[in-house]
């Protein structure tokens, strides 16, 4: 089946959504009946509502649901996003074996006061994702450093990782080079520029409030005082590939690129250093591509439910009962993010969301007088919000998988996640003082 036969959508409709309803009842009904969200595995919920997908929409044949299902499963999105966790996992394995992260941590006791700890990986998070413009490599990135600083220092782990996928969502909304920037200014015609003023009328006051509260004692204060190791020139030999994953990555550089680079790195110093040999290498290598199972899985599973969902009118209908109730300019932000919002549901994708719903938005934004830079900005700040807080997103699920040597699950994120909650408040106060 072609990518085209997939774009004659079948005409609106309420019942295409059922399986993300089972979805929803499934997952978070157990989890929150055990109050518990690791008792529900993620993979067992999207294999439920895809069995519910398959099932309906009789007028089609089983095969070609499942050809749909699979198509979905291989979008070109998808594979790339399962590429970044791929090489994730490979340069989080690597960079464990050499010793990295405990290097990275030792630097950190001596620059960084421990009351500071979690306000600086917000920080850093924030302006890593500024500069390369993706807050799933900014995630890759930083949550190892960022779990074992949880670990040595005794700080609260949902804090901890909280901070890191906030502060790579600010760089998701506000960098240049994000593709959700990208999108949402294209979609509208608009300068890019324009639309950066226009997100950051929304959130720096979510900023600020978020950068208080991380430095609040509650929240940043060590539970243990470690002694102090000296600095060695080997400290900073086996952070260096790190340090120039963050430096080649303000420089713009492929985000991929940058994480086979440092793979490479790695393997180069533990072998220099006599850590461990090349074969060995090749097996954590080998590890850390087989520990990011669980999340390519979700991902490609999640990718041929959304496409069904989509196919048998799930989006049309959204849209659809959206333009019923937009009746004035108000309306019509409150009906602007709601639209994306609910697309980023259903397709786990906030660059997704923003060109699907991206046509109908500046539609409706003519009609009711609301400017084309307006409508970018929100579509983009409102899909941000969405992406940075739902567990089945590739930001969580990312946190997830390379947070597992402490048996954190998505709630664990949810838990600390300040900023895109903080960046919803900023939209709805943006649009109650909008003219």
């Amino acid at each position: 089946m072609s990518v085209q036969e997939t774009e004659q959508w079948r005409e609106s409709s309420f019942k295409a959504l059922i399986p993300f309803i089972v979805f929803i009842l499934f997952y978070f009904g157990f989890s929150l009946w055990t109050r518990d969200f690791s008792k529900v595995p993620m993979t067992v919920a999207f294999i439920i509502s895809s069995a519910a997908a398959l099932i309906l929409n009789h007028r089609e044949k089983l095969s070609k649901k499942i050809e749909l299902f699979a198509l979905g499963m291989g979008n070109k999105d998808i594979m790339i996003m399962c590429l970044v966790f791929i090489l994730a996992g490979a340069f989080t394995a690597t960079a464990q074996a050499v010793g990295g992260v405990e290097a990275a941590v030792n630097i950190a006791q001596h620059f960084v006061p421990a009351q500071f700890m979690v306000l600086g990986l917000f920080i850093i998070s924030a302006l890593i994702s500024l500069s390369i413009g993706t807050s799933c490599g900014t995630i890759a990135a930083i949550i190892p450093i960022a779990v074992s600083i949880s670990e040595s220092f005794g700080l609260n782990t949902s804090i901890v990782l909280g901070a890191v996928v906030g502060g790579a969502m600010f760089g998701d909304n506000m960098s240049l080079i994000s593709d959700t920037t990208i999108a949402a200014s294209r979609s509208l015609n608009v300068k890019m520029r324009d639309e950066m003023f226009a997100n950051f009328k929304i959130i720096w006051i979510s900023a600020v409030i978020c950068l208080i509260l991380y430095s609040l004692p509650i929240f940043s204060t060590a539970a243990v005082q470690l002694e102090v190791q000296a600095l060695t020139l080997d400290n900073y030999v086996k952070v260096l590939p790190y340090i120039l994953l963050l430096v080649l990555g303000i420089c713009g550089i492929n985000v991929m690129f940058l994480l086979l680079f440092g793979i490479i790195l790695n393997t180069i110093i533990g072998v220099g250093y006599g850590i461990f040999d090349i074969f060995d290498a090749f097996s954590f290598i080998g590890k850390g591509t087989t520990s990011m199972a669980n999340t390519l899985t979700v991902a490609m599973l999640a990718g041929g439910l959304l496409l069904l969902v989509r196919y048998n009118g799930g989006i049309g209908f959204i849209m659809k009962e959206t333009e019923h109730w937009i009746k004035n300019k108000k309306t019509c932000e409150i009906g602007l993010c709601f639209l994306v919002g609910v697309i980023d549901l259903f397709t786990a994708n906030n660059t997704v969301a923003i060109i699907t719903a991206g046509p109908i938005a500046k539609e409706l934004s003519e009609k009711y007088g609301v400017s084309a830079v307006r409508t970018a900005s929100l579509l983009d700040t409102t899909s941000c919000c969405v992406q940075g807080i739902i567990p089945y997103g590739a930001q969580i699920l990312i946190a997830v998988a390379l947070s597992a040597s402490i048996g954190a699950s998505s709630f664990t994120v949810m838990k600390g996640l300040f900023y895109p909650l903080l960046m919803f408040l900023g939209v709805i106060i943006s649009i109650i003082k909008a003219k």
